[in-house]
């Protein structure tokens, strides 16, 4: 069994996957396992992964799959956990990289713990500019309950931190269902994954460790096209909803889940500029829908504590639907 597997989606970033594969090299071990996976891609990135598979197989296992057709992030994470043999996982995207021996500081880091998961902050880089990105908690290399950090409901928690590239995890909660993703989603993948993992895992914990790159502001990336694909954003949280409603302590995390959805439909709203016209009417029409979904009670409470420019816009989606309930 390896030590570890990384899995590695890849699609249409033939610029940046020598970047990435590079930074692999500069990780392996001899009980390391790269599993890439290419998504179906339609420009040179194949041609890269069958050349860069041979060569790495000096260094690590190596385990190159290619899909018969395009599923999504999700759907290319999936078959990497299908494939993957190690006794921890971690995931990587394709045109993002690391900082050499990594993956080494990060088993011991979870080795040295023993707990379920770990997180880990990162560097996002947008062209020349470096940027620390923390995990939002305050405790570090001290392991606890995943559950009691998913509150309070009007700061940004650990669910909110929702890079699955940004920790490790150790194969028992494969075992157990709970590292899969949706499969199909196109975007917001991370949001019904990273609360499953803090509902229902264990123990888990932060380390202080800084060695993935994530790269901003790439034109192929999805949070850079406003296409109907975007609106995925809106199947995953009616996921973390629905999942959350049926908790034990759903009384008490549904609020964070609720502020959550209202935070982030605010911020497509306002992001009009990026939209086609015919998505931007769709995504109007589906996050009005979506907060009649909506515990309205919760939903109440929540509009009361956001911010007046937030706030503002919801309202107006939750008159439109009153109105026209009221009309027909």
């Amino acid at each position: 069994m390896p030590k570890l597997s990384v899995i590695v989606p890849f699609y249409n970033v033939q610029q940046y996957a020598p970047d990435t594969l590079r930074s692999l090299r500069l990780n392996a071990r001899k009980d390391f396992e790269f599993v890439l996976v290419d998504d179906h891609s339609k420009d040179e990135t194949p041609a890269i992964l069958e050349r860069a598979a041979d060569e790495l197989s000096d260094v690590a296992q190596v385990r190159y799959i290619r899909h018969e057709k395009n599923g999504g992030l999700a759907t290319a994470r999936n078959t990497g956990l299908d494939a993957a043999r190690g006794e921890y996982l971690t995931f990587l995207d394709g045109d993002d990289w690391l900082a050499p021996g990594y993956f080494a500081d990060l088993v011991a880091a979870i080795e040295g713990l023993g707990c379920d998961f770990v997180r880990t902050d990162h560097v996002q880089a947008t062209a020349r500019a470096r940027t620390v990105q923390r995990v939002p908690i305050g405790r570090r290399w001290e392991v606890f309950d995943p559950r009691a950090a998913i509150l309070p409901a009007n700061r940004s928690t650990s669910v909110d931190y929702a890079f699955a590239w940004a920790g490790a995890y150790h194969r028992r909660l494969l075992d157990q269902g709970l590292l899969h993703f949706t499969d199909g989603l196109r975007t917001a993948e991370d949001r019904p994954w990273i609360w499953k993992l803090h509902r229902e895992a264990k123990s888990f914990a932060v380390v202080s460790l800084l060695g993935v790159f994530y790269r901003r502001g790439v034109a192929s990336s999805l949070t850079q096209i406003g296409d109907a694909r975007q609106l995925d954003f809106i199947r995953a949280f009616d996921q973390v909803i629905e999942e959350t409603a049926q908790d034990p302590d759903a009384d008490q995390l549904l609020p964070k889940a609720v502020r959550t959805y209202c935070a982030i439909i605010a911020h497509h709203l306002s992001d009009e500029e990026k939209w086609e016209p015919s998505v931007h009417r769709q995504l109007r029409t589906m996050s009005a829908a979506a907060i009649k979904r909506m515990p309205q009670d919760m939903l109440g409470d929540v509009l009361e504590t956001m911010d007046f420019h937030r706030s503002t816009k919801l309202r107006r989606l939750r008159r439109r639907v009153t109105t026209a309930k009221a009309a027909a």
